[in-house]
């Protein structure tokens, strides 16, 4: 049963709410900018902070609960006979069914072991967000940590706000420990998630994904280009364009055939 629970990311995800909201309320019970405003009955800026650390806890259950872009039956759009009608004297590598759940894969899909699905465009398993980040949730990842990073730097901000000076280091210390350790957690998250949406936004640029990135000397299909080559790359604005803009299934063994046919 506990072996169980912990499969399903409820410790995760009880963890992640739990860290959300302890943090929020340390800066709500110590002399920040939060409680100074509140008391004095200014209350837009705790408001509105209050409102963008639910919007990110709320984009967390739905990056974490959502379907990444699961394949649960054989792709009939986009399968190899009907690339073929489509595009005579097609080069692209043949479609390969998966070891693991024995279903076609479409191209830029990848098998999950934590998750036991094969994923469409798969980019990467989060163990944070116990879920993979796909095709259909990887946009959202990307808004969840925009909002997620905004609402870190301003606990920051507010944070800084908080501290006091006292007469000894311990006195300082047991005044602001709460506060210093809520500073230090918050920092090291807003690092992590920089180092996160710095990345991912890079790739989304040239249209590749962290699982493509780091394994493409693996990958059929790119193994024909050099490191500096990606057949789906449109330039940066349409990349962008079309990862943040375009609500569809993409069919990207079309899309690797024009890349193969310029390549070539």
């Amino acid at each position: 049963m506990f072996k169980n629970v912990f499969r399903s990311g409820f410790l995760i995800r009880t963890a992640h709410v739990l860290l959300t909201w302890v943090i929020t309320l340390i800066l709500f019970l110590h002399d920040t900018d939060l409680r100074r405003q509140r008391e004095n009955g200014e209350l837009m800026q705790p408001v509105v902070f209050s409102s963008l650390v639910l919007l990110s806890v709320m984009l967390y259950f739905t990056v974490s609960l959502m379907d990444p872009g699961f394949v649960l039956s054989d792709s009939v759009k986009g399968s190899g006979e009907e690339l073929e009608e489509m595009i005579p004297q097609n080069p692209i590598p043949r479609l390969r069914r998966c070891g693991y759940c024995l279903l076609q894969q479409p191209m830029r899909a990848k098998h999950c072991q934590a998750c036991k699905h094969c994923v469409r465009r798969f980019d990467h398993h989060c163990p944070w967000i116990e879920n993979c980040v796909g095709e259909r949730n990887h946009r959202c990842f990307i808004i969840y940590l925009a909002v997620q990073l905004l609402a870190l730097l301003w606990a920051l901000q507010i944070a800084w706000s908080g501290f006091h000076s006292s007469g000894t280091w311990k006195l300082w210390l047991i005044v602001n420990g709460f506060l210093l350790a809520a500073l230090c957690v918050v920092g090291v998250l807003s690092l992590v998630v920089v180092l996160l949406l710095g990345c991912h936004l890079y790739l989304i640029s040239i249209n590749s994904t962290t699982w493509e990135f780091m394994s493409r000397h693996r990958i059929t299909y790119l193994k024909s280009y050099s490191d500096e080559e990606n057949p789906f790359d449109r330039g940066i604005l349409c990349n962008l364009w079309d990862f943040f803009c375009m609500c569809r299934t993409v069919v990207w063994e079309q899309v690797y055939y024009r890349g193969s046919h310029n390549h070539v």
